[in-house]
Parts: C-alpha cells; structure tokens; sequence
C-alpha cells in the first residue's frame, strides 16, 4: 500500500508531517528533513538502506564504517 500520498484528518501526508516536525525545532534549517533512508518494496519483502548521502547516520561517528 502506497501511503506517500494519503493525508488523515489533518490534510497532510505522512512526508509532509514528516517535514513539519523536522523543520519546527528552534534553529532548525530545511536540510534538516532531507532523507536519510531508502526503502524499497520487493516480493513481499521490505529493505531499509540508510542513504549514502545521510549527514546523520547509525553506528559510532569515530569508526570508519568499513572497519
């Protein structure tokens, strides 16, 4: 099911309220909504990849993720 595109009682989709939060704190900039995953939909199976480009990522900032 695509929900990208359906809005709720608040008229907003799930990206726009998404957007919303992420850009509402004190000194927060529009970068800070950028993506950070890609999700991908395949045979019934879900993936979740964080994205190359994310500036905030999992793990421990001090270790290079190839170690």
């Amino acid at each position: 099911m695509d929900r990208e595109n359906e809005t709720d009682s608040t008229g907003m989709t799930d990206e726009e309220k998404r957007r919303d939060q992420l850009t509402s704190a004190p000194n927060s900039v529009e970068s800070d909504a950028e993506p950070r995953i890609d999700v991908t939909h395949r045979d019934g199976v879900t993936r979740i990849d964080i994205r190359d480009d994310a500036d905030v990522r999992p793990g421990d900032p001090t270790r290079d993720p190839e170690e």
